[in-house]
């Protein structure tokens, strides 16, 4: 039996224990027999008497004179030899045979012949020995299988037995073989020989390919295939140099047509996560085949094919049918597994690219486009970003191309529907520092400011951001409503950070007011301490530059007279300090802190200055009309009646309203509610005059285009006035760059015309689109 298995390959070395009795019956002695007639049948062998004990040979004398001996009828050869070779060289011995007693007679003759100049005659005859030997194979057509195995078989007896038979003649190889480059070595002549009668065949090698093929489409199919065989065969013939011609190519034609039915197939029976684990299971199932059996050279093709089949042909196919949903359902590991997927594919990451902005824009785009939403708009945009940047983070690897669309697509779309996710982002901002948002905590808070800082960037009408946002820090700061300084600087410096301090040197000096204010109410409480008895009345007064803060039209109302007294207090006082300056005073912003007494105690009142009007009224009775009201406290009507309604249709419902309703209308009654109850003793009453009303909001976007006009006015001024002559285009392509908030071409051309009927500038005569600078 074998000692151990033998894998015999051209380009690695083997170790060979050959004993008798392992090759088909009658191969060895058959092919042995044949030998021993070559060498009898060399010129200048004899027979001659057997040698000495110590084996020792006579040459004393030509001719030649070997000792006769028998051919062994137990011809049991143990020569351990090991024949070692490297790719482009010629084998060479790595290690001496060393012949059991029998086999030296043989080394010897054919040591002794060669020294004896008859080399090439015995390489002539021996190959010819060999080649009537492999002749004789069977090859008969067999069942599949049976003939892949017989065929294995044949293959490893011939390995064996030409590593036995160059054992034998090794002393030929190293010698006259070695110093013949135009001679193969007596181990190349057996795979040529076997490769030239065996597989060069067309039966032969049609059958083999056949069955190799019908068991790797088997295993492809599921079932088990004996892996060795197919091993031990396309060793074979990648041994014997037909690998690529006679397997590889047909073997890669059936593979494509597998896939490409079989992709075909599946796109239109499994959902898409299915058909991606598909994919990924049988790129594995190839890398493994090429690691078991296959030549490594099959891999780049075998894995491009399967590629080009299963992802390449249904790239658009794969995304419309399935990205949007794993999207939707934020499906981060099916997600993985198609980017990594397509970027094995030629194209793959392009229409993944494409596919995902379309995306972001239609999902966005839905968000920021109807109205309906606009309560959660700033939140439901934060949400989405922070799914797509976890996509983009755990999915797409940071991949710098999907980071950089994702930004394109976003800003795309936010801009659809212009100014108002600018106001809403503003909006959003003064929710969270507003006094009351107990929602997070200061680092949290820090946190959520980043994130709509982000949203921030991506809107082309900044200053309709800062316009809304100044209201509404105006508001937080003179109310006190503010949760946080330092939040609100901490905001103030990101917007500084992102658009330079032009943009925020207003609101900044906003904060410079209220520190101002503070310090002068220090010194005039001093002032009043100084002067007579402290009034019922504590009044604090912040000194606002009108240049800062929004735009208030002023309302006159009719203050009591303690009030219009300390007004006239502090301008004297002020107007001391500051002579030159004028001051204005803004009702609309005021408030005050009411004490008042029901059966139940005393309850202090936090309320606007209309609703402090409204209440000391009462003082003077216990009901009055709307009219009466009215014409009291001198109050706009619209603004009258939202305060009645703060006073006795709301929560707090200190004035009751005759005849009930939610409405304030002409006529109605309002009496002073003495029963009035509350848990607490200081009751906020919400300030209806700090709600912003449609009108509000139109009048400041309104605001913010007539600044926009200005600042159009200013920039083509300051072009014309260097260019001195410049063509329409040019002039608004040069407004394009300057601009810093999106214009469309027709206003810019009223401007345009507007500065000419100005004369700020005028038209060429010849060319009306030229225009030149009026100094």
């Amino acid at each position: 039996m074998l000692a151990s298995a033998v894998k015999c390959s051209l380009h690695s070395a083997s170790w060979a224990f050959v004993q008798k009795g392992h090759f088909f019956p009658g191969c060895q002695r058959g092919l042995l027999v044949g030998v021993w007639l070559s060498l009898q049948s060399v010129p200048g062998f004899t027979a001659a008497p057997a040698a000495s004990s110590s084996g020792s040979w006579s040459s004393a004398a030509p001719p030649l004179l070997i000792p006769t001996f028998p051919l062994p009828t137990q011809f049991e050869p143990s020569c351990i030899c090991c024949v070692s070779a490297q790719p482009g060289t010629r084998g060479r011995l790595s290690q001496a045979a060393v012949p059991a007693s029998d086999d030296r007679f043989l080394l010897q003759a054919v040591e002794n012949l060669c020294s004896h100049k008859v080399s090439a005659t015995l390489y002539k005859q021996l190959r010819q020995v060999c080649e009537d030997h492999v002749q004789h194979l069977c090859t008969d057509a067999l069942d599949s299988l049976v003939f892949l195995k017989k065929m294995d078989t044949c293959w490893q007896d011939h390995c064996r037995q030409m590593i036995m038979v160059r054992g034998i003649f090794l002393f030929l190889d190293r010698t006259y073989v070695l110093q013949n480059s135009l001679l193969p070595s007596i181990w190349d002549m057996g795979l040529e020989l076997f490769r030239n009668h065996i597989i060069s065949d067309k039966m032969v090698q049609s059958k083999t390919i056949d069955g190799i093929l019908l068991l790797i489409e088997r295993e492809r199919s599921g079932e088990a295939v004996d892996r060795s065989l197919l091993r031990s065969l396309l060793g074979m013939l990648s041994d014997l140099q037909v690998y690529k011609d006679s397997f590889e190519l047909k073997f890669l034609e059936e593979t494509n047509c597998l896939y490409a039915a079989e992709g075909q197939r599946l796109m239109q029976e499994r959902e898409v996560p299915e058909y991606l684990n598909h994919v990924s299971k049988r790129l594995e199932e190839e890398g493994d085949r090429v690691i078991t059996y296959l030549d490594h050279s099959t891999q780049r093709p075998l894995i491009a094919c399967v590629e080009k089949q299963l992802l390449g042909e249904h790239l658009t196919a794969i995304l419309q049918k399935g990205l949007d949903h794993l999207l939707d359902e934020n499906r981060v590991p099916d997600l993985t597994q198609m980017y990594q997927l397509f970027s094995r594919v030629k194209g793959g990451q392009h229409a993944l690219l494409q596919h995902w902005s379309e995306y972001i824009k239609t999902f966005g785009t839905a968000i920021v486009i109807n109205p309906e939403k606009d309560k959660d708009m700033v939140q439901d945009l934060l949400e989405f970003k922070d799914r797509v940047d976890h996509v983009v983070e755990v999915c797409f690897q940071r991949n710098e191309r999907f980071v950089n669309l994702m930004k394109e697509s976003f800003e795309a779309f936010i801009n659809r529907r212009p100014n108002k996710p600018a106001e809403l982002i503003a909006k959003h901002v003064d929710s969270k520092l507003r006094a009351g948002n107990k929602e997070a905590t200061d680092e949290e808070l820090e946190r959520i400011l980043d994130k709509i800082m982000i949203l921030f960037r991506f809107i082309h009408g900044k200053d309709v951001f800062e316009a809304f946002y100044k209201k509404d820090l105006a508001k937080r700061l003179l109310v006190g409503k503010s949760a946080s300084v330092d939040a609100e600087k901490s905001m103030l410096s990101k917007l500084k950070h992102e658009c330079g301090a032009a943009f925020t040197s207003k609101l900044e000096g906003m904060f410079k007011d209220m520190e101002l204010s503070k310090d002068i109410m220090v010194h005039f409480k001093q002032h009043m301490q100084n002067q007579s008895a402290p009034g019922p009345i504590d009044l604090t007064v912040n000194i606002l530059t009108m240049g800062y803060w929004p735009t208030y039209t002023p309302v006159e109302v009719h203050l009591p007279p303690e009030m219009v007294r300390l007004q006239e207090v502090f301008k004297a006082f002020y107007l001391g300090k500051h002579s030159g300056r004028k001051l204005q005073w803004q009702s609309t912003l005021g408030h005050a802190v009411l004490k008042a007494e029901f059966k139940e105690g005393k309850k202090e009142f936090q309320v606007s200055l209309f609703q402090t009007l409204v209440l000391l009224m009462f003082n003077e009775g216990d009901g009055f009309s709307f009219e009466e009201i009215k014409m009291a406290t001198g109050i706009e009507d619209s603004e009258l009646r939202r305060t009645l309604q703060s006073l006795a249709c709301g929560k707090a419902r200190v004035l009751i309203k005759s005849p009930k309703g939610k409405e304030v209308e002409d006529g109605d009654k309002f009496l002073f509610n003495a029963e009035f109850k509350h848990k607490l003793f200081r009751i906020k009453i919400n300030q209806i005059q700090m709600k912003e009303t449609v009108e509000e909001q139109v009048s400041t976007t309104e605001r913010v285009f007539q600044d926009r006009q200005y600042q159009i006015d200013a920039a083509i001024v300051r072009i014309m006035k260097m260019r001195k002559t410049l063509g329409h285009n040019l002039l608004v392509s040069e407004l394009y760059n300057q601009l810093k908030f999106p214009v469309k071409p027709g206003d810019l051309k009223k401007r345009i015309e507007s500065l000419i009927d100005r004369d700020y500038m005028e038209r060429d005569k010849d060319s009306p689109n030229q225009y030149h600078y009026v100094a």
